[in-house]
């Protein structure tokens, strides 16, 4: 985990639409130790479907990537020699799981390195649940806490999956980032990369930083939100009673995430901050003492690991991914056409438009039909607005929005847009048109609209004139088509 905190806010992000049944629960577990190892109790009847993750085959990675710092300079830094070989390692065992790898090359990071990405072949594009932990440890040991756990707890997932090659109903996706210690850069580098649609398609992002810390506690990143449900349920299943990674907020891997719109969460077991007097009563250890005693220090090695906390968090990961994307298929896209009255031909409804705007008449004239939408022409300063909520189903291969659109001008610049139609799904901008497209006749604008998937947005068309010469904008045939 990165050591210091950013001063950026963070918003609380939900994961909408998304339920996850919670377990009753038992008796208060047992304090943790660093060498009991509890196999965990299902969570709920769902979760019986959900395996057992091997903690001895956790360990053997953990094992793994420490043999790789003692052979390179005593740690697994970003862009160094232990770096490399403990990036080898994860690719290699994923390639041979059947796993879709490829390495990204963080060029604005300070040590320049990979990012690892893996995608199971399965579910729909545009519905993706991912997992990620950084790869990197800091330069004073080989960092096994922090952060193999987290690489070793999702590697292990990784290659269950694989084994078991269940059905899944939404494209899972695992990340292993470069230099987190030295500013978070290997996320950000890959969060900057995607494109509005491909962030989109992202419906959680799960993080897993210092998951068995020897003093450790039951964190989670957001634990109240939609999207932290699933991993408080398991723990909630065990009696833990987990609370918010407040230590970790704005220091690890999910804070680009969040800042880009996409919800996330995590499981943590703590770092520097000490365990108070309440959590040792509920959890075991030490109150007064750190979570982890060798938090980035030449001493973060395998035995600086409580096979207990690591394994609660081994499980967890593997209850939540068989909640989120585990099932009895890929969803059968619905399809179809999902705007209302896109003709205008059947009054106003559903549609919500300034006065006036829906109309028949005479001066401009529809594309099919007696009715178009006629937003501005009135050669002065002036706001108009047309608008409806739709629902995208899930599941589909492509999302097109569809319009006709007419624009006349008496604006006589080649080069200034004067007036403009934007065009919006929610609070983002599609598309943006202006006097300098005026055309006669009408002109089909496709917009693709994936990234939407699965949600309900409303679609606005907002035409904005300045204080002289009209441009007017008349829309027709609207479609919003899942195929």
């Amino acid at each position: 985990m990165r050591g210091r905190t950013l001063s950026a806010g963070i918003a609380l992000a939900v994961f909408a639409g998304m339920t996850v049944p919670l377990a009753a629960q038992p008796a208060t577990a047992s304090p943790p130790t660093a060498t009991t190892v509890t196999r965990p109790i299902a969570a709920s009847a769902a979760a019986l479907a959900a395996p057992d993750i091997s903690i001895t085959n956790v360990q053997a990675h953990l094992t793994q990537f420490n043999a790789i710092a003692t052979s390179n300079g005593g740690n697994r830094r970003a862009g160094s020699a232990g770096y490399t070989a403990s990036l080898n390692y994860v690719k290699t065992r994923l390639q041979s799981a059947g796993y879709t790898v490829s390495e990204q090359y963080c060029s604005s990071c300070r040590y320049p390195s990979n990012n690892l990405i893996a995608e199971w072949p399965g579910g729909p594009a545009d519905q993706v649940v991912m997992f990620g932990a950084h790869l990197d440890g800091v330069a004073a040991g080989p960092g096994i806490n922090d952060n193999a756990t987290g690489s070793s707890t999702l590697l292990e997932n990784a290659l269950v999956l694989a084994a078991q090659n269940p059905t899944v109903t939404k494209r899972v996706r695992f990340a292993w980032w470069t230099d987190e210690e030295q500013g978070l850069n290997g996320s950000r580098f890959y969060v900057n990369s995607l494109s509005a649609t491909q962030r989109g398609y992202i419906k959680g992002y799960y993080n897993f930083d210092m998951v068995g810390s020897t003093n450790g506690g039951y964190f989670i990143n957001r634990v109240t939100s939609t999207t932290a449900a699933p991993l408080k349920a398991y723990w909630d299943s065990l009696g833990l009673q987990p609370e918010e990674n407040v230590e970790g907020q704005g220091r690890s891997d999910d804070y680009y995430f969040q800042q880009a719109g996409i919800p996330t969460s995590g499981y943590a077991a703590g770092a520097s901050a000490r365990k108070t007097s309440a959590q040792a009563a509920k959890w075991g250890g030490t109150a007064n003492s750190a979570y982890d005693p060798c938090y980035h220090r030449s001493c973060d090695t395998t035995a600086n690991v409580s096979a207990t906390v690591l394994n609660r968090a081994a499980d967890g990961v593997a209850y939540a991914l068989w909640q989120l994307a585990v099932g009895g298929g890929t969803p059968t896209c619905t399809g179809g056409q999902v705007v209302g009255n896109g003709g205008f031909e059947s009054g106003s409804t559903p549609w919500t438009a300034s006065s006036g705007v829906i109309t028949n008449a005479s001066g401009q004239p529809a594309r099919s039909g007696s009715y178009k939408a006629w937003l501005n022409g009135f050669g002065s300063t002036r706001t108009e607005n047309l608008s409806q909520s739709v629902t995208l189903p899930a599941g589909c291969a492509t999302y097109t929005l569809s319009f006709w659109l007419h624009i006349d001008t008496a604006e006589t610049t080649s080069s200034t847009a004067y007036d403009r139609l934007t065009v919006q799904a929610g609070s983002t901008t599609l598309a943006t048109y202006s006097n300098l497209n005026a055309a006669t006749g009408y002109v089909q604008r496709s917009l693709n609209v994936a990234a939407f998937a699965g949600q309900t947005v409303t679609l606005r068309f907002t035409g904005t004139e300045d204080s002289s010469l009209q441009t007017t904008f008349v829309i027709d045939d609207v479609t919003l088509q899942a195929s």
